[in-house]
């Protein structure tokens, strides 16, 4: 059973698709191949992205839909603890993709 292609055009600088046609030559793809190649790869590494925050894109959405509406505070309620504080920024560190000595993975020293 023969499959139905569907060709699409884009458009690029020169130098970019002098640069894909290098590519797809190293990789011994022609362009159209390569550049499905290329598109795929990106498709897959973002669904993956997507499917491993979920859960946390999940709580975020029941907590913004949850709230109330901004909560007033006198000042004194809203800080943090010096633990709640280290906590918070060990938290954001991983998010930022800080190590445990606040290093990013395969930065330079």
């Amino acid at each position: 059973m023969a499959r139905t292609r569907t060709r699409i055009s884009i458009s690029l600088e020169q130098t970019q698709a002098e640069r894909i046609k290098r590519h797809a030559e190293r990789a011994g793809l022609d362009v159209s191949a390569y550049l499905v190649h290329a598109a795929t790869r990106q498709m897959a590494e973002t669904e993956a992205i997507e499917e491993q925050f979920a859960g946390v894109d999940a709580l975020i959405d029941a907590a913004e839909n949850g709230a109330a509406g901004p909560v007033e505070q006198d000042g004194s309620e809203g800080e943090l603890t010096e633990q709640e504080r280290r906590e918070v920024e060990a938290a954001l560190a991983l998010v930022r993709g800080a190590g445990p000595a606040g290093a990013r993975p395969g930065a330079a020293a």
